[in-house]
C-alpha cells in the first residue's frame, strides 16, 4: 500500500474510525502543513483546501472495501493499526493534530484554515458566512487579479495536478490550452477529460488543439538535448509552417481572454515544443506581449 494511503487510514484510526468529509480535508491539510515533504497538495476550492489526489484515494479504498463512504462521512474498514505503521515524525505529527483540532467540528476547522491560510479560501462558498468583512479582506487579497495580457506556457513533469493547478490560479490563467498531440497520461489528473473537469471546477477554460502537437512516434529516441534540437528543427519548418491558422486563433484567444497558458509534459522548456510555439505565435503581426514560462 501506498505511504500516502497508511497516512489517510491512520488519521481515521486516531478519530475513531470516522470523519466527515470536510473535516477530513481540512485536518489533512493542517497535516501536510507539518510535513518536510506534504504527501498531498491542495487546491483553493469550494469549502477551502481540497486535494483531488487524496479524495481519489479515498475513492479508490472505497472500491477495494478499505473504506466505506457515505454522502457526508468516510469510515474505515481495517483492523490494521496503520498509525504505528508511519515514521514516528508523522506520528507524531498526527496526535498534534488529534490535540489542536480533534475538539473542532466542520464549520470551526474551515474557519481555522481560512484565518491562517487565506490563500485556499479564496474560491469558498462559505467563507461569507463564517468570516468577517475584516477577515475576508485578508481572503481578498490572496486572490489573483492580473491586468497584463501574457501567453504563459506550463509543463506537468514532476509537479501533482494541485500544485499545477495553483500555479495556473496564482497567474489568474483564463484559459488553458493542451498543445498535446494525443492528450493521454498515466500521471493522474492530466488525461484530457480529467483535466477538462479539473480545470472547469476552478472557472478556468479548456481547449485542445491537436494540430501543433508532435507526433509520438518522433519523440522515441530523444536522449540529450541534441536530439530535442533536431526534433524542433524539423517541427518549426514541418509543423509550425503549416499551422498559422491555429497560432492565429491562439493569438485571437489571448486578445479575448487576456491570459491563457499552452500545457505539454516537459518540465524543461527546451525540451518541449510549446516554447517553439510561443515564439511562433510571437512573430505574428499584433503580438506585443510577454511570454511567461512557470
Amino acid at each position: 500500500m501506498y505511504y500516502r494511503r497508511k497516512i489517510i487510514l491512520a488519521l481515521l484510526q486516531i478519530f475513531n474510525g470516522a470523519i466527515d468529509k470536510i473535516s477530513f480535508q481540512k485536518l489533512l491539510f493542517l497535516f501536510t502543513q507539518r510535513q518536510n515533504k506534504a504527501e498531498y497538495d491542495f487546491i483553493p476550492y469550494r469549502f477551502g483546501c481540497y486535494s483531488y489526489s487524496a479524495n481519489a484515494d479515498l475513492t479508490t479504498m472505497v472500491k477495494k472495501g478499505i473504506l466505506s463512504e457515505t454522502s457526508s462521512h468516510f469510515t474505515s474498514n481495517e483492523t490494521i493499526d496503520y498509525f504505528n505503521l508511519l515514521k514516528d515524525t508523522d506520528k507524531k505529527q498526527l496526535m498534534e493534530i488529534k490535540v489542536h483540532y480533534g475538539k473542532m467540528n466542520a464549520n470551526a476547522l474551515m474557519k481555522h484554515t481560512y484565518l491562517n491560510f487565506p490563500y485556499w479560501a479564496i474560491n469558498s462558498l462559505k467563507a461569507k458566512d463564517i468570516l468577517s468583512s475584516k477577515e475576508l479582506e485578508k481572503v481578498d487579497l490572496c486572490r489573483p487579479n492580473y491586468n497584463e495580457i501574457t501567453l504563459f506556457t506550463i509543463g506537468y513533469e514532476g509537479i501533482s495536478l494541485e500544485e499545477y493547478l495553483n500555479r495556473l490560479i496564482k497567474n489568474d490563467i483564463k484559459l488553458l490550452i493542451d498543445v498535446r498531440r494525443n492528450p493521454i497520461s498515466m500521471k493522474y489528473g492530466f488525461s484530457k477529460s480529467q483535466l477538462i473537469r479539473y480545470c472547469t471546477s476552478l472557472g478556468i477554460d479548456y481547449l485542445h488543439f491537436p494540430e501543433v502537437g508532435i507526433q509520438s512516434e518522433h519523440r522515441q529516441e530523444l536522449k540529450n538535448q541534441s536530439d530535442y534540437d533536431k526534433l524542433f528543427v524539423i517541427y518549426r519548418e514541418n509543423n509550425l509552417v503549416n499551422t498559422k491558422l491555429i497560432q492565429e486563433k491562439i493569438l485571437s484567444l489571448l486578445h479575448e481572454k487576456k491570459r491563457i497558458a499552452l500545457t505539454c509534459f516537459e518540465a524543461n522548456i527546451c525540451q518541449c515544443h510549446r516554447k517553439h510555439l510561443a515564439e511562433a505565435i510571437e512573430q505574428l503581426p499584433n503580438f506585443k506581449y510577454k511570454i511567461k514560462h512557470i
